[in-house]
């Protein structure tokens, strides 16, 4: 979430910022009862919730679900949802605060943003299994989910997926001591931390439970843009190092790797790691 230090290098240590165009979306409202397709409007406990889906829906096989960064929205994952809906059923949605999704009416924590990614999976999957693909806060948000809805939730893909112990890494990476711009960026985060984000989503640390024996891939990124925030760079990239390890503890079969030509945005700046993994863990999560 570590925002502006170099214009984007730093763009986020748990929330994202920038946008990008829709490709390959289209509007037809259904192709069959029950099943969303193209980009559409559903209702989830009372508030509009914008959600993209593509790709053939196949018994057994499991829905990929991509969910984005803070600042961000589906758009972003235009590109590899139409590479990854050629062999699976692949849904996004913006969550509320977020993209097409109308703003939450207060502040959210993890159990209300849960209890709208159930909505949205009640829709788009129906009785389906899901592998999960979260991106940054994404990633977060999925990793916190899955331990409570293992009868769903038959994979994991964390991409330089914000750390379970993100508030407490920022506040010692960073001491309350620092001079600006570090300060600048110690304060800004630890706000966005506490819910003055576009999703109010109060964002605190928690630890890693158990999913079970679903198939994990964690991937965290080579390009150390954190290392662009003065003086406490190092510090901060060791602190996301090690919080990316930590979510290996999400399940016995978990898998670390590093995109190692990638900053924070793994799935644009390396699209086949991505999408490769996410493949990977969809395959894996038949024998679940």
């Amino acid at each position: 979430m570590i925002r502006k230090i170099k214009t984007a290098a730093v763009a986020a240590v748990c929330c994202t910022v920038i946008g990008a165009g829709l490709a390959g979306c289209d509007n037809d409202p259904q192709t069959e009862p029950g099943l969303i397709t193209g980009n559409v409007k559903i209702e989830v406990g009372g508030k509009t919730v914008n959600v993209s889906c593509s790709g053939d829906a196949a018994k057994g096989r499991p829905v990929i679900v991509l969910m984005h960064g803070g600042g961000d929205g589906l758009k972003k994952f235009a590109a590899i949802q139409k590479t990854l809906s050629k062999k699976n059923r692949v849904c996004s949605y913006d969550r509320l605060g977020a993209g097409g999704s109308q703003p939450p009416d207060g502040p959210q924590d993890f159990s209300s943003s849960g209890k709208v990614l159930t909505g949205v999976l009640n829709r788009i999957a129906g009785d389906s299994p899901v592998v999960l693909a979260g991106h940054s806060l994404g990633g977060l948000i999925a990793a916190r989910y899955a331990p409570d809805h293992q009868d769903r939730v038959r994979g994991l893909v964390l991409m330089d997926a914000t750390p379970p112990t993100m508030v407490a890494d920022i506040t010692k990476a960073i001491p309350e001591s620092a001079k600006e711009p570090a300060a600048g960026v110690r304060a800004q985060n630890l706000a966005i931390f506490q819910g003055q984000n576009p999703e109010k989503l109060a964002i605190v640390d928690g630890p890693v439970r158990s999913a079970g024996k679903i198939p994990v891939e964690v991937i965290t990124h080579g390009q150390q843009y954190l290392a662009a925030v003065p003086t406490y760079g190092p510090r901060l990239e060791r602190a996301w190092s090690a919080g990316q390890r930590k979510w290996l503890g999400l399940s016995s079969a978990g898998k670390l790797s590093t995109a190692e030509k990638s900053g924070h945005y793994i799935y644009l700046d390396q699209p086949n790691v991505a999408i490769e993994a996410i493949r990977r863990v969809a395959s894996a999560s038949l024998a679940q």
